[in-house]
């Protein structure tokens, strides 16, 4: 006779983890499921305050939790198992540590009696996961599942947010818990305000600076932040560029706002990082892509000084030296700079001159081919909410938006500066349930698509609503841009046979339409504003048109 299994899960470890994650705040998990964490499985199934994605890949699943940490300051959390689910979302792992996001992936391990045999999909986690993770432990004893927790959660909004890593033997999560265990309290974000002398020090030095500009956007940025640091530049006339893709850390309106760095910046920028004598980089690490290689500015420059704001002490000084390190929560620290009374201080930029730069910069004007990108950014400026989430991954094709689109919103702009491809339809997908009121949008190039676009199927079974673009060349644009510049003429490996991605779209469920022309995107992006849940504009452009900066795959043979 078969037994009768119980209505209810018998509680247990299982049913604990559950229990923790609600009482930290978890209202969502990402999950691809496995053998090895069933039982998580069940307690997840009678408790709705758990919202579970089922995703069709750990690598997007992985990408939808690190872009759900970006857009709320708590920890995206996903549920993997071991072996290749594990090192599937390794990539979600990596992007987090790279871009300052709390996210913890929660691995089903090999039973604790199996361990160091290389049994079925066995690894080290700890090891694997040690350099681009906080923190990667195991949980080996039930008991510790409140403690584990609790401290994951910690570790991965404190300081320079960034990913954990848990193990969890399969079998320990049947272990029954000792009676009376509860979960620990919810764990909120430390709020570390500025020392007093060194704001001081800060206000001296700006005094003293004739050209003074400000680098923002990265670890612990909020709209708190924004909102008190765009007062306090504003007060000051203080020039203020975003980091690499973080062009949501201040209001594209504000008259101080003096554009984004990174690739293709606006020229006339990049000569106002060079002639600053002071960078006051505010949560920006300051790192390869926002510096065009630690150059601009350079680590080192007697005629410039560097105030260097970061919620981590570790991060402070590791690469760029600072005159002035101050170590403080963002929000804090803007709020204490925006109650500065700078008395009758002369504005350093009173015209608006930079913004203007940055105006005329971010205006499109027509390129001559059949679809312009550049007019149709501008079109779904005047077609879309001006607080829409725009999510991409990596490749040349996001080089338009970051140049012409207007980041109006907080969040609004979800792409990793580690540059991974893949990263915009699950973030799109992520963006979608945590905003179901806002216009999401997924920009993707057909090589950045291919890598994760089998989350078009979560997006469809969970009742997304969002935009997809997809712009087809046929390439590996962005390596083919390279290739034409150091090897002229010899194309190698770049080149792609792509698959119909309308119809690809519209099998997955979506509705979707091709697009060949300027006029043809307007008209298909109108239809699809007027439409519900997925929709999908397969963009083919030509390959010569390579990126909003201007340049083509024969103005990169061209001498010189």
């Amino acid at each position: 006779m078969n037994a009768i299994r119980p209505s209810r899960p018998t509680p247990g470890a299982a049913r604990l983890l559950v229990d923790c994650l609600i009482e930290q705040g978890c209202d969502r998990i990402f999950t691809v499921p496995g053998e090895s964490f069933l039982p998580v499985l069940d307690a997840l199934h009678d408790r709705t305050a758990i919202d579970v994605v089922t995703c069709r890949q750990e690598g997007g699943a992985a990408f939808m939790a690190c872009a759900d940490g970006s857009m709320t300051g708590r920890p995206g959390i996903c549920f993997v198992t071991r072996g290749p689910g594990a090192t599937n979302a390794s990539i979600g792992v990596h992007v987090a540590f790279q871009d300052s996001q709390p996210m913890i992936l929660f691995v089903g391990d090999v039973d604790r009696g199996m361990r160091d045999r290389e049994g079925f999909q066995e690894l080290d986690f700890a090891t694997f996961f040690g350099p681009t993770a906080k923190w990667a432990a195991r949980i080996d004893s039930a008991a510790r599942i409140p403690e584990y927790i609790a401290r994951a959660y910690a570790t991965a909004i404190s300081g320079r947010p960034g990913p954990v890593v848990l193990a969890l033997p399969e079998d320990m999560l049947s272990d029954d818990v000792p009676a009376g265990l509860a979960p620990r309290r919810f764990v909120t974000r430390p709020a570390q305000a500025p020392c007093p002398d060194a704001m001081q020090a800060m206000f001296a030095m700006i005094g003293d600076a004739a050209a003074p500009l400000a680098i923002i956007g990265g670890a612990g940025w909020n709209a708190k932040a924004r909102a008190h640091f765009q007062l306090f530049a504003e007060r000051l006339g203080l020039p203020v560029a975003t980091a690499f893709r973080r062009q949501d850390a201040i209001g594209p309106a504000s008259r101080v706002y003096a554009g984004n760095l990174g690739y293709g910046p606006n020229p006339k920028l990049v000569e106002r990082v060079k002639a600053a004598d002071l960078i006051i980089a505010v949560g920006a690490r300051l790192g390869e892509a926002t510096t065009d290689g630690y150059a601009i500015p350079p680590l080192t420059d007697p005629a410039r000084a560097l105030i260097h704001i970061h919620p981590d002490p570790e991060e402070l000084n590791r690469v760029y030296p600072a005159e002035l390190a101050i170590c403080a929560s963002m929000d804090e620290f803007a709020e204490s700079a925006a109650l500065w009374d700078e008395g009758e201080a002369i504005p350093f930029d009173a015209g608006g001159e930079a913004h203007a730069e940055w105006d005329s910069w971010a205006t499109p004007t027509p390129n001559g081919h059949a679809l312009d990108l550049g007019q149709c950014v501008a079109f779904m400026r005047d077609t879309i909410p001006a607080d829409s989430i725009l999510c991409n991954g990596a490749g040349n094709f996001s080089g338009w938006w970051h140049r012409y689109w207007r980041y109006a919103g907080y969040p609004s702009q979800l792409a990793p500066t580690a540059g991974a491809m893949g990263y915009g339809v699950p973030a799109a997908v992520a963006a979608a349930r945590r905003f179901p009121d806002r216009t999401v949008v997924a920009l993707a190039g057909d090589g950045d698509f291919l890598m994760n676009g089998q989350e078009l199927a979560t997006a469809v079974q969970h009742g997304c609503d969002m935009m997809v673009i997809v712009v087809d060349n046929s390439a590996y644009g962005t390596i083919r841009m390279h290739q034409e510049r150091e090897f002229p003429g010899r194309i190698s490996a770049t080149s792609l046979a792509n698959p119909d991605f309308a119809a690809l779209g519209a099998a997955y469920g979506a509705w979707s339409a091709r697009v060949e022309t300027t006029a043809g995107f307007q008209d298909a992006l109108t239809e699809a504003k007027g439409r519900g849940g997925v929709r999908l504009l397969h963009c083919v452009i030509d390959v010569e048109q390579l990126a909003a900066s201007g340049a083509t795959i024969s103005g990169l043979r061209a001498p010189g």
